[in-house]
This record gives structure tokens, sequence and C-alpha cells, in this order.
């Protein structure tokens, strides 16, 4: 009896011991490279070791699913999802798709006909209201976009159906309507890493208990419902098709978000590549947060690039308006001090009519053009003043931090 109390006294004091020890290194990069990363250098986090773009693209044949997290604004994470994609492409052929979560499920008629060839730019966006469900400037994925047409690959929509979105935001799930219920894909809402990242977000914020749990809500909301359409398109093509993944870094880095919720339904291989950014670029500053993240005990990625976070190299002009609509053109509802429009002598209550040659009808057929210019480039705006119609020289000069948002009805612009 005694030798089995001390038998058992051992066994606990052997599971304390071992429960109170620390790491052995540095979980998410449990072997430090030798030297420290520089622009360019692609580095294999399980294994400390720098290898060069062939050795990533190899890793990436040899998958079903490579998921790329992007910092949405900049345009390096652009650029190595093209290459990519496009290396994998080349080498399996036909075989390729490209998941977004840009896009959600009622839009995938549109993408199927972009990928078919089957529309131009500019109606593409205005079907698929990008300026208003995205809002990122197009031109960070024009490239991306453009090969998937070029080579009929096929874009694949991946993201939460926006009016549940919200509604998930604001009421816990038990609120919500029978039908709203039934959009909901299988949720698991008990992962500690994904909490510990809303509330790593959420503390350079002043922000409340409800708008946390709301936030953790639509973050599993987003990973569960792309993680259910990557799976369904795993489940719908033999095991040698691939898809390439693009969506923001929380998502795929550390694996728990969309990642582990795939291989929880559809059991298959995949690569996480994601990027750091090494140095910001200058104007890039305000917009980078003071987020402390938590430690992980596993690495981000298999790969990380590491990038600039970079300028975009045309973000388009700005003119300095407020725009809503007007059965006869676009009303001009507000004009920013000092901007462009003030400077080209537009006022409050003008309607604008044409741009050059183009017919102005929506909101969208200015806001299209004007992401498309450089500064420096003049037009002529047709417009109406009362009974008067005039037509005046536009010149876009450098843009003003103030003129540079898009939240209006329409947006500032």
């Amino acid at each position: 009896m005694r030798k089995q109390r001390l038998t058992l006294l051992l066994l606990l004091f052997l599971m304390t011991a071992c429960s109170s020890h620390t790491p052995l290194g540095n979980p998410e990069a449990p072997y430090p490279p030798q030297r420290k990363p520089e622009i360019g250098d692609i580095l294999h986090l399980p294994t400390g070791v720098y290898v060069d773009q062939q050795a990533l693209y190899d890793n990436a044949e040899r998958v079903q699913v490579v998921y790329v997290g992007e910092t949405h604004d900049n345009p390096a994470s652009h650029r190595l999802q093209l290459d990519i994609l496009r290396h994998m492409a080349k080498t399996n052929p036909g075989k390729v798709s490209l998941g977004m979560e840009m896009f959600t499920p009622e839009q995938q008629p549109i993408l199927d006909r972009w990928s078919a060839g089957e529309l131009e730019e500019k109606e593409f966006l205005k079907q698929v209201k990008w300026f208003k469900n995205w809002r990122m400037n197009f031109a960070l994925y024009r490239d991306l976009l453009t090969f998937c047409k070029e080579e009929g690959i096929p874009v694949l929509a991946l993201n939460a159906n926006k009016k549940l979105q919200h509604k998930v935001g604001r009421v816990p799930f038990e609120e919500l309507s029978e039908d709203e219920k039934a959009l909901l894909p299988e949720m698991d809402m008990n992962d500690p890493y994904q909490r510990a990242m809303a509330e790593a977000v959420f503390s350079d914020h002043n922000m409340g208990q409800n708008m946390l749990d709301g936030f953790v809500r639509v973050q599993t909301l987003w990973d569960e419902t792309m993680a259910q359409n990557v799976a369904a398109y795993l489940r719908s093509v033999d095991k040698d098709h691939q898809i390439v993944v693009v969506a923001g870094g929380n998502h795929v880095r550390f694996g728990y978000g969309i990642p582990r919720r795939v291989f929880r339904r559809v059991p298959a291989s995949y690569l996480l590549v994601g990027s750091h950014e090494l140095r910001v670029a200058e104007g890039k500053e305000a917009v980078t947060m003071n987020v402390v993240s938590p430690d992980y005990p596993m690495p981000p990625y298999h790969f990380i690039t590491y990038t600039e976070y970079e300028l975009l190299e045309n973000e388009g002009v700005k003119m300095g308006i407020l725009l809503g609509d007007d059965k006869d053109g676009l009303l001009i509802e507000g004009v920013v001090p000092d901007s462009v429009a003030e400077k080209s002598g537009i006022k409050k209550d003008d309607v604008f009519i044409k741009m050059d040659d183009i017919d102005l009808e929506e909101p969208f057929d200015l806001i299209y053009e004007l992401n498309r210019m450089k500064v420096g480039d003049k037009i002529e705006i047709t417009l109406k003043r009362g009974e008067e119609t005039l037509t005046l020289p536009v010149e876009f000069t450098e843009a003003k931090p103030e003129h540079s948002s898009m939240e209006m009805k329409h947006g500032k612009k």
C-alpha cells in the first residue's frame, strides 16, 4: 500500500513538473535563422532555412490547398499571390482555381462570366459592386484577376453573405431568425487562438465586451463560411486539382482560421504562405495598428516572405466632393475646401452629367474613372447649375489626406 502511495506521489510530481516547463525555444520560430531577414528573403519557418522562390513553388505543387495570407493594401502581398498562382497554373494547367475572401456566393455567376472572358473590367466591377462591397483599390487586385480571365482560371467566391455578417455582428446566434440560422455554416466558437487574436486587435481600441463578442462572431462566421466553401470545392474535384486561397492574414496565419476549419471538413494537404513587412513606406505609417500579438505555440506560416509595406504606384485621384444621386446625373452634396473640385469651380448642388465623353449616370461611373487616373491628368466635367449647363476643366494635383477617404453616401471622391 505504501509503495502504491509513493508511486502515485511520484507520478503527480512528474506531471506537475512537466506542466510548469517553459517551451524549449520559440514555438513560433523553433529554429532561428542564422541571420536577420532582408527584404526579398523567403524563410521556411519550421526549419529556419532561407530558400529561393523555386523551393516555395515546389512545395506548393505538392499540396491541394495553398493559403496565401495578405495585407490587403500592400501591393507586395498581391504580387506574391500572382507569382504562386501563375506557377501553379503552369505546372498543373486546367486544374487550378483561385478562392477569394473578397467575394460572396451571390456573386459567383458574375465571377464565372469574368473567368469565361465575357465581361470587361468596368462592367465586372459594376456588377459585383466592388467599391461598395470590398472598397479596396481595385488596382491592388487587377493583375491577379486579369490573369484568371486571360487563363480561364475559375475564381471562387468564399465569404459570407453581407446581410448575415452585419446581423451576426449585432446579435448573438440564438437571437437570429430561423431563416438566418439556416444560412450559418457549422460553427466552432471555441478556438482559443482566434479569441486571443480578437482580444489583441481590440486592445488598440476603446470598445466594450459586446463589440468584442460581435467581432468574434463575425470573424468565426467568415472563417467557417470560407472553410465550408473551400471544402465543398475540394469534394467536387479530383485530388489532382488545386486551389489557391487568398485572404487577410488573420484568416490564414497560424492555421486556426480557414485552414484548420477546412481540414476538419476535408483533411486535404495544405501550405501556409504569408509575408512580414520589414519596412514601412513613407505615408503608410498612419494605417498601421498598435497591436501586440499573443504568443502562439506554432509557426504562423510554413513559408514567410519579407517585404516592404509599399505604396500603390497609382492610387487614382480625388476630387474632394460628396456625391449623391440625381435623376439627371450626379448631385454634388458637398465640396471639400481647398480641394481639386473647389479650385476647378465646382459648387454644392451642381449636377455632373459627363466626364469628357463619358456619361455619368451613377456614382460608380465617376469613381471607376477617377481610380484609373493619376496626378497630373486633366479632364473636363460637364455639369448643370440650375438651368445653366457648364463645362469646367479639372486638373488633378496631389490629393491631401483629408480628401483621400471614401466615406459618404457613395463616398468622398
